[in-house]
């Protein structure tokens, strides 16, 4: 059988003899209409599977990947593939880094002896974590051990340096990428965020043992900023918006200590583009909560610090959840205006504005108004049009009071 499936034996129509005579009858032939059709049984497919096949893995799993990294890299003929094939692993098993970073460093002393090879791993992970959105995080703490356990250190410079050389190869040209493409953007975007990483991730000691960041990086954080901002489409916004909640706190921690204002320029900057920007609404609003979250001091919470009641001078947010209102001119008005305790003690004064209404809602008046019943609840198209157009403008103009404010 070329298919592999048994067939089932073909029917064949039982012959029927020539009638005779006697087989006119009606008797006959009330009885030959009436015969029960034959069954037909279904054909049976037989498969092709084994109870003795061999056990099934997807095509990305490796049953046997720590025992190949404990053996060393045998049993890859180059570099490249080794690296490369435990950086997918890290990135599908984020949680195996503590367990197996080490032998992998020490893999790496034994095979990384010469320039080219040092620049072909740097290259590597940098592809890695500036292609995989995830790995970014990951990327930089691998760098961080990396920098400090790999044993070579070439003319052209150790780990750590030649890593900083190729960052600096794409941070010449921010302002290109900012201005360029979507597919541009995007992997501008993936860098920034992989250098935010770094800034975090990348530990420097001293000839003291003391810990510090780079700060080449903290410069560059805020010269790719500028970038973004200069170009203020959405998706630079956006990743401007997500490198501060990344590296905000610490960035200001690290300007303030050196006496500088950069987070104050930053904050004017996103102010600036609130206001002028032809940015979507949902980022306006995501550039508003950046600043909010800043004037929370980053969402950190000091448990030290002596309790103070919350004033308009203290707390930024002290009017947030406070009602707005509106005069009889069209007027806004919210706690933050000198009058607003005697306008609204007004409102609350004035029976006649709820006369049949209980202030949790209960009709007074008995039965309701036969006229009111009768109101259609749709307004008129025109009228619909005016009211989207007001709260437009309302909402407009709030935003310019906040920001003042």
């Amino acid at each position: 059988m070329s298919d592999g499936f048994d067939r089932a034996p073909e029917q064949t129509r039982p012959l029927r003899a020539p009638p005779s005579s006697q087989d006119n009858s009606p008797q006959q032939n009330s009885e030959s209409t009436m015969a029960k059709p034959q069954v037909v049984a279904a054909p049976v497919l037989m498969s092709k599977l084994s109870v003795n096949a061999p056990e099934f893995y997807p095509s990305s799993y490796s049953p046997n990947y720590t025992e190949s990294y404990e053996d060393g890299c045998e049993d890859y003929p180059t570099l490249s593939e080794y690296v490369q094939d435990f950086l997918n692993h890290l990135t599908e098993q984020p949680g195996s880094f503590e367990t197996e970073i080490e032998q992998f460093a020490e893999t790496l002393n034994g095979w990384v002896t010469t320039d080219d090879a040092l620049q072909e791993l740097v290259e590597l992970i940098y592809q890695q974590a500036t292609s995989i959105p995830n790995f970014s995080y990951m990327g930089a703490r691998l760098c961080n051990y990396l920098s400090h356990h790999l044993t070579i250190s070439p003319q052209s410079g150790n780990f750590r340096q030649l890593l900083l050389q190729r960052c600096r190869t794409e941070y010449e040209v921010k302002d290109q990428a900012a201005k360029g493409d979507e597919v541009t953007r995007k992997r501008f975007h993936a860098f920034v965020l992989f250098l935010g990483e770094l800034y975090l991730n990348l530990e420097i000691k001293g000839t003291n043992g003391q810990v510090t960041r780079a700060d080449i990086l903290q410069v560059g954080l805020r010269e790719l900023l500028n970038a973004l901002f200069s170009n203020p489409v959405d998706d630079n916004l956006i990743c401007a918006v997500k490198l501060l909640k990344l590296t905000g706190s610490v960035l200001e921690d690290a300007w303030k200590e050196k006496g500088k204002t950069d987070m104050e320029e930053v904050i004017q900057r996103i102010e600036n583009v609130v206001l002028d920007a032809n940015c979507s609404r949902d980022v306006k609003q995501m550039l508003l909560k950046l600043v909010e979250l800043r004037s929370s001091n980053w969402g950190r919470v000091h448990a030290t610090s002596t309790y103070r009641e919350a004033t308009p001078e203290n707390d930024p947010n002290y009017f947030m959840n406070e009602p707005t209102f509106y005069t009889s001119d069209g007027v806004p008005f919210t706690a933050a205006d000198p009058d607003y305790q005697e306008k609204y003690q007004e409102l609350l004064e004035r029976e006649d504005f709820f006369p049949d209404y209980e202030e949790n809602g209960t009709d007074l008046s008995g039965g309701g108004d036969a006229y009111l019943d009768d109101i259609d609840d749709e307004m008129d198209p025109e009228i619909e049009e005016a009211y989207e157009k007001f709260c437009l403008e309302s909402e407009r103009w709030l935003l310019t009071w906040w920001l003042v404010l």
